[in-house]
């Protein structure tokens, strides 16, 4: 996979520690629901919170490492303590005995998550050109999804070995420990601060937290309202793994599930950021949230193997989108000295709907069933899409 024109080789480096990092991530999470469900006793109202708690812990502290970084003129630094916290918090969930030790180790890997992802995203938004910033993040997203292609299949293959009981799980888990430490080494050994000197030199940073904060554009706080009102529809991936679950579908068969999606996901992402770059962020982003309402229709309809394949192959597609084009939509509604914070800021305010999103939605699913949860989650997206659509193009920032 070459590094497009206009991106530095950093965005590459990075994308390396992601895939190593998805790698050991993806051994572990596609199985959590089904571990939990099948071993530990948890319920559908459990899975949601836990995977609710997760999804809002991965962005609980990313304004304020955003706001460091800016700061210090150092992101690398936040980069590694935070692939490091999740590389440890991987072995407390492989011993966990009980759901809430799962719930509080999760909810810790998520945070180191968190603590990485704004000064993370600001080192490759300022390691490629105005222009290719679609690519860049969609390079950097296609590198981390081919490690969510690999480790389930490394997971599949342990599972195959050992069988499908607890301790296949627990081998499983144990085992993505080793790549996710390496993951933390490449950052170390390859990653490197762009333009350090004019980062600490830009006068923004002299400004305080809440100073800048009232400083982001009003382009970025309108597109964020838009952002979080989605976000009440964009419930836990884990329930999606539960709902193929619950219409039978074996353990094995939905890691295969899983690698279709992340397989459709790896191969759409660069695609998705350049055409970004073409035809405008906002129409992609808008068209994304629509589609991913008509994708949760199917997930409520679905009941064979064939059609849970093919939805999430979409579903791939809609995050390929998602995530490719917003933070690059982002990085270009501010200056470089903001940059971390307004990336921060953006992941904060949506993970603080995904919690009561994904708890909202797993008791709409268990008191009026499948239809009536994925139906509300539909009907917001479609809201938001149109909303995104009519939304007035704002100028982009060098």
């Amino acid at each position: 996979m070459g590094v497009p024109k206009g991106v530095k080789k950093n965005v590459a480096a990075l994308g390396a520690a992601s895939f190593l990092t998805d790698v050991s991530s993806e051994m572990v999470f596609p199985l959590l629901p089904v571990f939990l469900a099948s071993f530990l006793g948890a319920g559908k109202e459990i899975i949601g919170l836990i995977e609710g708690i997760a999804d809002s812990a991965a962005s609980l502290l990313d304004i304020f490492s955003g706001h460091l970084s800016d700061k210090g003129g150092s992101r690398k630094k936040f980069v590694i303590a935070g692939y490091g916290l999740s590389t440890l918090s991987k072995l407390g969930i492989a011993l966990s005995a009980a759901w809430p030790s799962v719930l509080v180790f999760r909810g810790v890997e998520r945070v180191g998550k968190s603590i990485r992802t704004a000064p993370r995203d600001a080192i490759i938004a300022e390691s490629s050109a105005r222009g290719a910033r679609g690519a860049a993040f969609g390079l950097h997203r296609a590198m981390d999804t081919a490690g969510a292609v690999v480790g389930p299949a490394i997971a599949f293959a342990i599972l195959a070995l050992l069988g499908s009981e607890e301790g296949g799980y627990r081998a499983v888990f144990l085992s993505a420990i080793a790549p996710a430490f390496l993951a933390v080494l490449v950052i170390w050994a390859l990653v490197r601060e762009p333009d350090a000197r004019k980062q600490r030199q830009a006068g923004v940073r002299a400004l305080g937290f809440w100073q800048k904060l009232r400083a982001l554009p009003s382009g970025f706080v309108s597109y964020l309202k838009i952002s979080c009102l989605f976000s009440l529809a964009y419930f836990s991936f884990a329930l999606l793994i539960l709902r193929a679950s619950e219409e039978g579908i074996p353990a094995e068969s939905i890691l295969v599930l899983y690698i279709i999606y992340n397989i459709s996901y790896m191969l759409l992402s660069v695609p998705m950021g350049r055409l970004s770059d073409i035809v405008g962020r906002k129409n992609v982003i808008g068209a994304s949230f629509i589609f991913y309402g008509a994708v949760c229709m199917g997930f409520a309809l679905a009941g064979s193997f064939g059609e849970f394949a093919l939805l999430f192959a979409l579903y791939g597609a809609f995050v390929a989108a998602d995530e490719s084009v917003n933070k690059a939509y982002i990085s270009g509604m501010v200056k470089k000295g903001s940059r971390g914070m307004a990336l921060g800021a953006y992941s904060t305010a949506v993970g603080a709907a995904y919690l009561p999103a994904s708890v909202a939605f797993g008791f709409l699913w268990s008191a009026f069933g499948a239809m009536a949860a994925f139906g509300a989650a539909a009907s917001i997206a479609v809201v938001s899409g149109a909303m995104m659509l009519a939304r007035k193009e704002e100028g982009y920032a060098a």
